[in-house]
Formats: C-alpha cells, structure tokens, sequence
C-alpha cells in the first residue's frame, strides 16, 4: 500500500489486509507507482456493485466522465471509449476490461491509449459486506498501478491518481448511500 494509512484497526484491518493480498496485487515495473484507496459506504453491496458493475456506464458515478461508448458485451476484451470533461489534462480514454466477477463483486480495467499521461494503467476495484451502524455497508478497496510520466516523480503520479480516484470513490459513496436512503434497508440484528 505504499505507507498510505488505510485507516484500519484491529480484525477490520485484518479483513482488509487479507482482501487486499487476494485481489489487489499488481506487478510493478521499475519506473511505475502503485497505491490502494479504501471507501465505507453506507449502502449494501448489490446496491453499490449494480453502480460498479457498469463498465459501459462509468459516468454513472465516475463525474469526470461526460461520456462513454462501449464496444462488445461486456465480456473481458471488451473496450470503452471514455470522454472526460474538460477541465482535465485529457479528452478520451480507451479501456479494455480485464475482469468482471459477479461473484466476487471485482472489476479490472486497463487503460489501452487516450490523449493523457496515464500510460499502463491498470486497476482493481473490489466490494465487501460489511456492517456499519447496524446496517449493511460496503467496504470498497481500489488499487492502481501506472507509469511514472517522464518530468513527474512517483509521489506527484500517484497523488494525481489518488485525487481522481478519491473523487470518484466519494461520489460512489453518495450516489449509493442516497439510494439506500430511498430503499430504507432494515438494520440487521447483530
């Protein structure tokens, strides 16, 4: 996890240690920078993962996205076309989906080119059941590994990934917590 704080103590931090080394592993190159983000989100796990899931409708949580056309069934080798909004150092992304476990409840991207300096781009997103305040949550973990782009420093690279990622993770969690809130899910009795 490259010394970030994973904000863990005791046998949650065990869990997510244990998920991490399961499904959060990436080979990293000499010149590339890797982290992993963890979320609590107030919402249960099929509701979070039916957001997730869409790899052909990122922007459905992802706000830097405008747009998105996918190719395929949404299969592994499937590609999207990612429009981002202006604002960001980029216009499109090409990405190939690498795993899609509904299972599991884990998704694998890999960004393929694009206008952008995300060059070998490859992430995990993977949810899990967990309680929070006596109702069922979901603890999100993201994990990314990307090269580092000539001029910028491994610290630079993966705090500008960090952000966006944090971001999105954010908006994840409001998205999915305002549709629990509609849902009213029942607490669960410990």
């Amino acid at each position: 996890m490259n010394g970030h704080s994973n904000g863990f103590s005791g046998a949650a931090a065990v869990a997510a240690a244990e998920y991490i080394r399961r499904h959060h592993l990436h080979e990293i190159g000499e010149n590339q920078c890797s982290s992993t983000l963890v979320k609590h989100i107030k919402a249960p796990v099929p509701l979070v993962w039916s957001l997730v899931r869409r790899f052909d409708q990122p922007q459905k949580y992802k706000p830097f996205v405008s747009r998105c056309i996918a190719q395929g069934n949404l299969e592994i080798g499937s590609l999207r076309e990612v429009y981002v909004k202006s604002g960001l150092p980029a216009t499109t992304s090409t990405e190939r989906l690498e795993l899609l476990d509904d299972n599991e409840h884990i998704l694998s991207i890999r960004i393929v080119c694009g206008d952008h300096r995300l060059k070998n781009y490859s992430s995990i997103i993977s949810l899990h059941p967990e309680i929070i305040n006596g109702r069922p949550g979901t603890l999100v973990i993201e994990s990314f590994v990307v090269d580092v782009p000539e001029g910028n420093t491994q610290d630079e690279t993966c705090y500008f990934v960090e952000a966006l990622i944090k971001c999105n993770l954010k908006s994840l969690a409001d998205i999915s917590e305002g549709l629990a809130i509609q849902d009213r899910t029942e607490p669960i009795d410990l």
